[in-house]
């Protein structure tokens, strides 16, 4: 369940989403992301991420530091049940591409995706993935108003990245969006192919399972995090494309209704 700028395997993929009120940031969304990666290309690879909100820099990236099991901590706290999810503007000013180094990855962050091949050559060379142009043209057209992250990697360290977590302010209020499209062959999602799942969505809500993290976490990573999840693990061929599900359907759930409305409230949606 992810793009990968060039032949790659991804498994045991984990997507969390929730949102919280942040002392510093107000009302924001967080994402989390972390999978296995096996990269089939000759050199350097890299994998895309659509964020769903504008005017992101490296300071939405969350350091996890040694708390790599934040995600587990989630996941087992959760108790996924399998699920089977069914289907379901003009690009803004350019802005700066920024490149920075987070975890494993360098990172080229980009709000017009189009521009990130003038800036590859910040990437180290061992890292520089080749990504065909045709590529950040899709996610030009197919998702405006996002942030592309473009995250590079080389063979050796893919195995070993951290979880991914940043904040936002999301463009939807009513609705958590959690990139899901998929395509490791380096070329444009197909929209029309069914792809094989293998991961699981974990949504932060007041109603769920408690979660109990590592100790001596940090008080500032810690407010990013919720209290309590719900989750969904699914194996199962579904439509292309992301998941979704409105904050008022999140809200109505708990660990008492979960098993019977968790699998008709996240939906896959396409751009």
């Amino acid at each position: 369940m992810c793009v990968s700028s060039g032949p790659a395997r991804f498994s045991g993929t984990t997507l969390y989403g929730g949102r919280c009120e942040h002392p510093e940031h107000g009302h924001i969304e967080v994402l989390g992301y972390q999978n296995t990666a096996v990269n089939l290309a000759d050199g350097p690879n890299s994998m895309l991420l659509h964020l769903p909100a504008t005017g992101m820099t490296r300071a939405n990236f969350i350091p996890v530091g040694r708390h790599t099991d934040v995600l587990t901590r989630m996941a087992n706290a959760a108790g996924p049940v399998a699920v089977a999810a069914a289907g379901s503007v003009a690009w803004m000013d350019a802005e700066p591409v920024e490149v920075f180094e987070h975890d494993v990855y360098t990172i080229v962050l980009a709000a017009d995706p189009t521009r990130i091949p003038e800036a590859l050559h910040q990437v180290p060379a061992h890292q520089r993935p080749t990504v065909s142009p045709g590529l950040f043209r899709f996610y030009a057209d197919a998702f405006p108003r996002h942030t592309i992250a473009l995250c590079c990697f080389d063979n050796a360290e893919a195995a070993q990245a951290k979880p991914l977590l940043l904040w936002y302010h999301p463009n939807d209020p009513d609705r958590i969006v959690l990139p899901a499209l998929d395509s490791h062959t380096g070329g444009v999602p197909d929209l029309d192919a069914p792809v094989q799942t293998a991961h699981q969505v974990l949504l932060g809500t007041p109603n769920g399972f408690p979660v109990t993290y590592g100790p001596g976490m940090r008080h500032k990573l810690r407010t990013f995090l919720p209290d309590a999840v719900i989750g969904v693990d699914s194996y199962d061929l579904l439509p292309n494309g992301d998941f979704a599900i409105s904050v008022a359907d999140l809200a109505s759930l708990d660990t008492e209704n979960f098993h019977d409305l968790g699998h008709a409230l996240l939906h896959r949606v396409r751009p």
